[in-house]
């Protein structure tokens, strides 16, 4: 079922009109948060004692006078017995400046906290808002498109009726008016529906063989390609610990970024080829399903017809005139076609076994051309030994001293490295330095020669 979605402008208009909607409300609360009256600060008091002597005569009760910002309530003191010690109350001390502060502190505090819990109810009530807004938004759009996809559905529904009843009814007009003119073409019909089994069959055959073939193919072609990448990892690994034992050597610096060059060159010609070979298989694969889709899709339609035919043929058997016509035409038009068919098949099969045998030769070709280029590598480095002992100078009492040596060499034969391995240092120096007195060395032509021959491990003895 097709998926509705609202128009990208609608569902930008709700989104700005949401946005819009918690952003009136979070400003509303911080204007009645603004203009909310804040507390008063506490006042100060004052308390001031007086002696009843220093009261005016005119009053009869002694009071306590508190003054502040406002005038505190009088206060009536009890009377006072003359014949009594006096007693002077005491009154606690005014606050401190400290104790004040602290006062203030506090109610700041208490108003700070107050406007905390206001600015949180309001966050509160702004997000649930947010949420019963977004709530009722998608139930509404999951509405409309329940009501889209009913309306939709009975739409097709209606459609696929009444298309149906006007088929049939035609269905039925036709079948009565070309009944009787339908006999021959049902019988070219029966024998063409023979003639397509026979033909799958034969298909289905050359291409279970070709299947097989390309399978066979593959399996050869990932053999090889494994054991070129393993060849290839194999040379790198060389590659590399020549790269780490050149490092230690000051003057073979500039050959080995060089080599480091090539190598990555190659590795990026290598990793383009298996993105190409890769790209080829998943067309082949692609154009494989797409066969076997239509391949599916062209025997339902036979067997669909196949069906009607039936129906038909059912209704055309009084006609045993017509059939038997039609039955010897069948069978020499067979005949005909089994004879196609029958060199068609061969040719195909000729075919095949020719690419094979091209496929086949080009194997043997590549692996005589390896082995060609191995061999001349191998030539290669036996004249390189030669060189290197006619350039040796042996140490004077070095007779029967061994030594090997591992060197690595660029395309044009020059030294890249060179490692010997000698008990004695006087016959390790002088093959080291017969090494590289050698240098150029005459490198095969072949590019694949040349690359077997860059690397090579020599025994030398001292006469």
């Amino acid at each position: 079922m097709k998926k509705f979605q609202e128009p990208p402008f609608k569902q930008n208009a709700i989104a700005l009109g949401f946005t819009l909607g918690v952003h009136a409300i979070a400003i509303v609360g911080l204007l009645f948060l603004g203009l909310s009256k804040p507390p008063e600060e506490p006042k100060k008091l004052t308390t001031i004692l007086v002696k009843p002597e220093d009261l005016p005569p005119s009053l009869q009760h002694p009071e306590q006078q508190v003054t502040a910002d406002k005038q505190a309530p009088e206060v009536v003191s009890p009377n006072v017995d003359p014949t009594l010690t006096e007693t002077i109350p005491v009154a606690p001390p005014p606050p401190t400046a400290q104790q004040l502060a602290a006062q203030k502190q506090k109610a700041e505090q208490a108003q700070q906290a107050k406007l905390a819990e206001q600015k949180r109810q309001a966050d509160e009530a702004a997000r649930a808002k947010q949420v019963e807004q977004q709530r009722k938004l998608a139930e509404a759009q999951a509405q409309k498109q329940r009501a889209d996809a009913e309306a939709k559905r009975q739409a097709e529904v209606k459609a696929k009726n009444e298309a149906d009843a006007k088929a049939k009814s035609e269905a039925d007009a036709r079948r009565r008016a070309e009944q009787n003119a339908k006999a021959e073409a049902d019988a070219k019909a029966r024998q063409k529906a023979e003639q397509d089994a026979k033909l799958k069959q034969q298909k289905a055959a050359e291409n279970a063989k070709l299947q097989a073939q390309q399978e066979a193919k593959r399996k050869a072609e990932a053999e090889a390609k494994r054991k070129a990448d393993a060849e290839a990892k194999r040379r790198a690994e060389a590659d590399a610990r020549a790269k780490a034992e050149a490092e230690a050597k000051r003057k073979a610096e500039a050959d080995a970024k060089a080599k480091a060059n090539a190598e990555a060159k190659r590795k990026a010609e290598a990793d383009a080829k298996a993105k190409a070979d890769a790209d080829a298989k998943r067309k082949a694969e692609a154009d494989a399903k797409a066969k076997a889709n239509a391949e599916a899709k062209r025997k339902a339609e036979a067997d669909a017809k196949a069906k009607a035919d039936a129906d038909v043929k059912r209704k055309a058997e009084a006609d045993a005139k017509a059939k038997a016509n039609a039955e010897a035409k069948r069978k020499a038009e067979a005949d005909a076609k089994a004879k196609a068919d029958a060199e068609a098949k061969r040719k195909a099969e000729a075919e095949a076994d020719a690419k094979a045998a091209a496929a086949k030769k080009a194997e043997q070709e590549a692996a005589q051309k390896k082995a060609d280029a191995k061999r001349v590598a191998s030539t290669a480095k036996r004249d390189f030994e030669q060189k290197i002992y006619r350039a040796w100078n042996m140490p004077a009492g070095s007779s029967g001293q061994r030594a090997s040596a591992r060197v690595t060499l660029s395309d044009s034969g020059a030294v890249l490295s060179v490692v010997v391995s000698a008990s004695d240092p006087d016959v390790k120096a002088s093959v080291e330095a017969a090494v590289r007195a050698a240098a150029p060395y005459p490198m095969p032509d072949d590019p694949v020669a040349r690359r077997e021959a860059r690397s090579f491990t020599s025994s030398f003895t001292a006469k």
